[in-house]
């Protein structure tokens, strides 16, 4: 019962029958690995909000529901200040078969966030034998969320934005966090991240309930490029490289994050569009008693 091979001891949690709960697991048996507040020594002379404004941070993540399941998408841009730190990152990851997280803010304590998400819920299933149902796994992320209170209080503030496709009812679900770990449910679609406003406000006008997943695919598409329009800190899909944004179904068939070449497809399709009219798609107006012919919001393809 003595310090195990890293020096951590006792060894009574890794003997014990514990709980189904991977992170009370952690602050028993290695509560250092859990994320945290970096102590004082971690950056000598800085405050905690100039440490912050020195680390990278990730936006934007975007999340609608479709015909039998939900799309989230995220742009691959991370910034410190006016400086690009990262072109490539990913920030939207699945959480196991029918879920994904996409993660705003604090790029490192998001990215571990994601992946002690990952553990608990695989944990979890191991131990019970039983996947936790979407309500529990937004609830458990959501424990997660408010852990990290301490180092959101000091600047370092990280949010995820959750989905998944609910297998009791087929149909797909999103849930936002605040960084106090409230969750709430959204209905429809969402959007994280500093581009969050312009990326909400493209979805509002070329959402349309029960479209198919290549239509919420293609519209999330649009949202992004319109939040890389109007917000520096978003990555716009960058073709002279090959980088598109990270996109993925969660339907009855599971998670399924899209090729690169799939949404290279979107995205002609998108800049194309933005080539005959920058300011992109108009949604229709229509009136009371207008028929349903209206043209579509989104381009053909």
């Amino acid at each position: 019962m003595g310090a195990d091979s890293y020096g951590r001891g006792p060894l009574g949690p890794f003997l014990s029958a514990g709980t189904s709960s991977f992170t009370d697991f952690l602050a028993a048996a290695a509560p250092d690995l859990l994320p945290r507040a970096a102590g004082p020594g971690a950056a000598a002379g800085s405050t905690p909000g100039s440490l912050a404004r020195e680390l990278p941070h990730g936006t934007t993540i975007v999340a609608a529901a479709c015909d039998g399941g939900v799309v989230m998408a995220g742009d691959r841009r991370a910034t410190a200040g006016n400086m690009i730190m990262q072109r490539d990152i990913d920030k939207v990851f699945r959480s196991d078969d029918f879920s994904a997280v996409g993660v705003a803010g604090v790029a490192g304590i998001g990215i571990e966030l994601a992946r002690l998400f990952q553990v608990e819920l695989e944990h979890y299933e191991k131990l019970e034998g039983h996947a936790l149902s979407l309500e529990g796994k937004a609830n458990r992320l959501a424990s997660l969320v408010r852990g990290n209170l301490g180092a959101a209080m000091q600047g370092l503030v990280a949010v995820p934005l959750f989905c998944g496709y609910d297998e009791d009812t087929g149909t797909g679900r999103i849930f936002s966090y605040d960084v106090a770990g409230g969750r709430y449910e959204e209905h429809r679609f969402y959007a994280i991240g500093s581009g969050s406003v312009f990326a909400r406000g493209a979805l509002k006008k070329l959402y349309r309930d029960g479209m198919p997943a290549g239509d919420a695919v293609l519209a999330c598409m649009q949202a992004l490029y319109d939040a890389a329009d109007d917000d520096s800190a978003t990555g716009g899909p960058d073709v002279t490289r090959g980088l598109y944004p990270v996109v993925a179904t969660i339907t009855a068939d599971g998670f399924e994050r899209l090729a690169d070449d799939a949404v290279a497809e979107h995205v002609r399709v998108v800049i194309e569009g933005r080539m005959a009219d920058p300011d992109g798609p108009l949604a229709p107006l229509r009136q009371a008693g207008t028929q349903s012919g209206a043209p579509s919001a989104l381009p053909p393809g």
